[in-house]
């Protein structure tokens, strides 16, 4: 009898956190869907009214910089609603002016960071697993000789980032400065991506180099 007891105590103790859980949940998600609009208009971005964000986003825009985020994006930045979970919250930032971020739509993005000197340009239903880094910058000078603080743009490389509709980018990928992603393509978990990649392909690797014709998946 003891033991019956004590799992029918067990029972309603998971019963009772499973309700709690629940109950979070939906409060985070209401509070989110007040608060995080606001944040993101304070900050200068540009975003859809019908955007779902899961946890507050990191924004940065330097001034006369754009950050544009389509409709039915989805933004999570906090490791309860996704499979994976996060390291950090999705983090978006513009470090020069005219730089430009542009996220198409139904786009979805988990614990990514989006940095752009220049231009990063997402198109539509582009899917980013967690904790991938999309960089059109070298952020440092390559020269040695005072590397750590140089900030003059003159000696850092930068070049735009582009990503095609209908792409997906796996967990942990690095898509760096210059790069070009066709449509369709995939890109495999922890791939370094410093080259174009064609359409309807799937690269892996580091760097990334095209390991099979999409095709070859599909047919």
């Amino acid at each position: 009898m003891a033991k019956d007891f004590k799992q029918i105590n067990l029972d309603w103790s998971a019963k009772l956190f499973r309700y709690a859980d629940k109950r979070i949940e939906a409060l985070k998600l209401s509070w989110w869907s007040k608060f995080v609009p606001r944040y993101m208009k304070a900050m200068g971005a540009e975003t859809a009214q019908d955007i779902i964000y899961y946890g507050k986003p990191v924004i940065y825009m330097v001034k006369n910089s754009r950050i544009v985020i389509g409709p039915n994006c989805t933004l999570c930045s906090d490791s309860h609603f996704t499979s994976m979970g996060v390291g950090h919250p999705v983090i978006l930032k513009t470090l020069r002016p005219n730089a430009d971020i542009k996220i198409g739509a139904d786009t979805g993005l988990s614990g990514t960071t989006i940095c752009a000197c220049i231009k990063v340009e997402i198109g539509n239903n582009v899917l980013f697993g967690a904790n991938t880094v999309v960089v059109d910058t070298d952020f440092h000078a390559l020269k040695p000789h005072g590397r750590r603080y140089n900030i003059n743009p003159e000696d850092i490389k930068a070049s735009p980032v582009i990503i095609s509709n209908n792409v997906f980018v796996g967990s942990g990928a690095y898509i760096l400065k210059g790069v070009h992603i066709g449509e369709n393509s995939i890109i495999g978990a922890g791939a370094i991506v410093t080259r174009d990649i064609p359409a309807n392909t799937i690269a892996a690797g580091n760097p990334a180099r095209v390991i099979k014709e999409l095709k070859d998946i599909v047919d």
